[in-house]
C-alpha cells in the first residue's frame, strides 16, 4: 500500500519522451496545486535530464528504467525483507545516473558523451521468482517510499494500462468524448456495462467474442430501430422533426 493521500497518475502513450511526457506532466502539476501525487512512468521516461528537471520542480515519480543503466551509488540502503511479491528485492541505493551530452565532432557528426548528473535518486533492482529471474530496474525521487511501495505502484500502473488497451482495443473506446471528470468516468460505466452484457449474450449464445460483439451491435440497432417505428407509427419524419 502507498501512504494515505497519495494518487497514482499513469503517463498516456506520447510520441517523444523528451518534450511530450515531461511537458504534460509539468502542466498537470500545476492545475493540481497541493497535490500529493505520484506519477508512474513506464520506459516513456528515460532521459535522466527529465528526472533531475522533476526533482528540482519537486515532482514526485517513479520510473521503470533500462537495465544496466550507467550510475555512481552515493550510498547502500539497508533492508531487511527482500520480498516484493513477485518479485525479489537485489539493491536499494542511492546514486546518480550519468545522462548522455551530444557533442559534434570536427567532421559534423554526432556522438553522446556520457556525463553525470548530480541529482540524487533513489534506484531500486529486483528480480522475479519466476524460471526466466528478469531484473527489473526502477528509479523514483521520493527517498521515503519503501521498495515495496515502489514495486506496487508499477504493479498497478501496469493494471490501469491493460485495462487501458482492452478498452481501446476490444471495446472501440478509441477517444474521449468528454474531457471533465464526470463525464470521463460515465464513458468508462457506458463502456463496462455494455462489456458486460457482451459477455452475457457471448455466453448465452456460445458463440466468440468477436462474433458476440458483432451480433449484439447488429441486434441492438435492429432494437432502436423497431422502437422508433412504433414510436412515430411508421412514419420516420415524426420522430426526427427538427
Amino acid at each position: 500500500m502507498l501512504p494515505c493521500g497519495v494518487n497514482l497518475f499513469v503517463d498516456p502513450i506520447y510520441g517523444s519522451e523528451d518534450i511530450a511526457m515531461p511537458k504534460v506532466v509539468s502542466e498537470h502539476v500545476k492545475r493540481q496545486q497541493g497535490h500529493r501525487n505520484i506519477y508512474v512512468l513506464d520506459r516513456g521516461l528515460q532521459s535522466t535530464r527529465n528526472m533531475a528537471a522533476f526533482s528540482k520542480e519537486s515532482i514526485c515519480f517513479i520510473a521503470r528504467s533500462k537495465e544496466n543503466r550507467k550510475y555512481v551509488e552515493l550510498e547502500q540502503i539497508p533492508f531487511t525483507d527482500s520480498d516484493l511479491g513477485g518479485l525479489e528485492l537485489i539493491r536499494d541505493s542511492k546514486v546518480y545516473l550519468y545522462t548522455g551530452q551530444p557533442v559534434m565532432d570536427k567532421r559534423g557528426n554526432k556522438y553522446y558523451r556520457q556525463e553525470l548528473v548530480e541529482e540524487p535518486l533513489k534506484l531500486i533492482v529486483a528480480r522475479s521468482k519466476d524460471e526466466s529471474a528478469t531484473e527489473y530496474w526502477f528509479i523514483t525521487n521520493d527517498f521515503e517510499l519503501r521498495p515495496k511501495e515502489i514495486a506496487n505502484a508499477y504493479r498497478r500502473r501496469w493494471d490501469i494500462e491493460v485495462f487501458f488497451r482492452f478498452i481501446k482495443q476490444e471495446l472501440n473506446a478509441s477517444h474521449l468524448i468528454s474531457l471533465n471528470k464526470n463525464g470521463i468516468e460515465v464513458i468508462f460505466y457506458m463502456t463496462l456495462i455494455t462489456a458486460m452484457l457482451v459477455l452475457i449474450y457471448k455466453r448465452a449464445n456460445n458463440v466468440g467474442y468477436k462474433t458476440a460483439k458483432r451480433r449484439f451491435a447488429m441486434e441492438i440497432r435492429d432494437l432502436a430501430i423497431a422502437m422508433i417505428s412504433v414510436q412515430c407509427g411508421g412514419n420516420p419524419a415524426l420522430f426526427f422533426k427538427t
